[in-house]
């Protein structure tokens, strides 16, 4: 049976597998059967029908699997939609408070009476998605006012209830997000210009409140987790702007693992024949490298139990799907050339456990020279922390490690939403660190006040900010954010505008380099600047922000100017 792309494999405390056959689940397996014959079970969330089981049945059924029928699975996904429980939405949420859990409550037996008769595509309730969103929500410790927000994101637009109803129903917060969310609209994929305008809407709404597009991602991964119930001409629209657009976006806010998600549902709709070339070329070496990647994962927690690094816990997992057909694009399409298709993400106490951990990995397996990279005191543009390093297994493989904490794991998996603003008790500090962080959300919507034509916005969208990131240098110390292979006039024009209309030279690591050098991750970048120097047309050439030819062409546009008046006056 083929299955849809999942997540990693967890590792976190494995479930013992039961001796006996656990009481009552014979009736489970009747019933289970009878789904397997109409082809809509569920089975990832111990769901059969609409029955649930208890979670110890889990383990027992992957070991008799193979006895109770002449299927075999690799992995069990779910093959049917179905309503998330209210109760399995509140035992995720991270507050318990009575007011949170009666306001989470009210909105979604609210939301289930307004959807009541509604369909998807695929014939399930359309409460399945509301409460799929719902669920998301909580799952990355939103506030209960977004999750609210997220059950109801749809009761405006599809159930006409009024927002003057939803103001008194819930308060003017929860009524605020849902507008955002509905003024977004829906893309309705006619042209550029519909498109891009629904985008410049969607950052609008983001530089007011980033719960908007926080709630706009989950209700988004459910939309492509069901695409294949989608119209065959709107399947691949859908895709590639998930791709483009969303996948990108999760990233830059840092959500690791709404973004892989959102690829690997969209990657056999976008490019179907490009998918199965990738499926065909891990296929061979996936068995192989799950039995490996589990063997390594337990060596590696024997060693570090002998060196006195307790409470250690973690996954293992092949590369996504997309991640890698990237990664394979930039690489002729070689697989061997590809260091990190298996990696295991080991999660120790403290960042100290991090850096003792990696010594004592290195000690034991040889690394890969030139793969040893410190995202912990250099993290990534969009907040990353990780210690990588790519060892050799000792029977001719290679593997990258991930050593993080337990808050890097978070922060990794939910980005910004694991330490958001809105959330109860935040310290103040670390709301105006969130805020900084963020500059770029607002940049983003003042980027459409300059620039008519759609798709130029569109051009420039994707250029600036969803490129991937660099953090270069100054030489006191201070990071300026660019996108990848921006040059240092870029950098010049990101300090400030004099400085960069002023710019005559720049030194790279302490070396004078020429001024449309692409600029590394880490480098320090120091601008000379002349009163004489002044921008020309070839620097048009070099910079790659539109920030910066922004003011290039700005200058050279007043210059000519200046000159006509001057020819006009003689």
């Amino acid at each position: 049976m083929k299955t849809s792309p999942g997540p990693a494999k967890e590792l976190a405390k494995p479930r013992s597998v039961p001796a006996a056959e656990p009481r009552g689940i014979k009736p489970f397996l009747a019933l289970l059967g009878s789904e397997m014959k109409k082809k809509t079970f569920s089975f990832r969330s111990l769901y059969v029908g609409n029955k649930k089981f208890p979670d110890n049945w889990g383990s027992f059924f992957l070991k008799t699997l193979d006895s109770f029928s002449k299927i075999r699975f690799s992995v069990i996904v779910k093959n049917m939609e179905h309503v998330k429980p209210l109760e399995e939405i509140i035992s995720t949420m991270r507050s318990n408070e009575a007011e949170a859990i009666t306001l989470v409550t009210h909105a979604y037996n609210y939301a289930k009476a307004a959807h009541e008769g509604q369909k998807r595509y695929s014939g399930a309730p359309y409460f399945v998605h509301v409460s799929a969103v719902g669920f998301t929500l909580a799952e990355m410790g939103m506030d209960p006012k977004t999750i609210a927000a997220g059950l109801l994101h749809d009761t405006v637009e599809d159930a006409k209830v009024s927002e003057v109803e939803l103001e008194k129903e819930f308060g003017k917060e929860v009524r605020q997000l849902v507008d955002g969310v509905t003024k977004l609209g829906k893309l309705k994929y006619r042209g550029v210009e519909r498109h891009v305008e629904s985008l410049r809407k969607l950052f609008v709404s983001t530089a007011k409140d980033l719960r908007v597009i926080i709630i706009k991602l989950a209700d988004r991964l459910h939309n492509v987790s069901t695409l294949k119930y989608v119209p065959k001409e709107k399947q691949k629209r859908i895709a590639l702007e998930t791709l483009e657009i969303y996948s990108p976006l999760a990233n830059r806010l840092s959500i690791g693992k709404i973004k892989g998600q959102l690829e690997d549902y969209s990657f056999p709709f976008a490019y179907p024949e490009d998918y199965e070339k990738v499926q065909a070329l891990i296929k061979e070496r996936s068995r192989d490298n799950e039995k490996r990647l589990e063997k390594m994962y337990r060596d590696i927690q024997v060693k570090l139990a002998e060196s006195g690094i307790m409470n250690v816990h973690g996954e293992y997992r092949l590369k996504r799907t997309y991640s890698l057909y990237k990664k394979l694009l930039r690489h002729n399409m070689d697989i061997s050339k590809i260091f990190d298709l298996s990696a295991i993400r080991v999660i120790v106490p403290t960042v100290a456990d991090c850096y003792r951990a990696l010594g004592v990995i290195h000690s034991v397996w040889r690394p890969l020279p030139g793969r040893i990279k410190d995202y912990i005191a250099f993290p990534k543009p969009n907040g990353y922390q990780s210690l990588h390093t790519t060892i050799f297994t000792g029977d001719g493989a290679i593997v990258e490690i991930q050593l993080r904490t337990e808050e890097m794991n978070r922060e990794a998996a939910f980005g910004v939403a694991a330490h958001f603003a809105y959330k109860e008790h935040i310290p103040i500090d670390k709301r105006k660190e969130a805020s900084t962080k963020l500059g770029w959300v607002k940049e983003i919507s003042d980027l459409q006040k300059n620039i008519n034509a759609s798709g130029e916005y569109l051009e420039n969208l994707k250029m600036d900010f969803f490129e991937d990131r660099v953090f270069i240098f100054t030489p006191k110390g201070d990071v300026i954010d660019l996108p990848q292979n921006s040059s240092p006039i870029d950098f010049a024009y990101a300090i400030h505008s004099d400085i960069g209309h002023h710019c005559a030279g720049a030194k790279v690591n302490t070396k004078f380099v020429a001024l449309d050098t692409p600029l590394q991750n880490g480098d320090i970048v120091e601008i000379s600047t002349k009163k004489s120097a002044k921008p020309s047309n070839k620097w048009l050439e070099y910079a790659k922000t539109t920030f910066a030819r922004k003011h290039i062409r700005s200058f050279l546009v007043h210059e000519e100017e200046q000159k006509q008046k001057n020819r006009g006056e003689r």
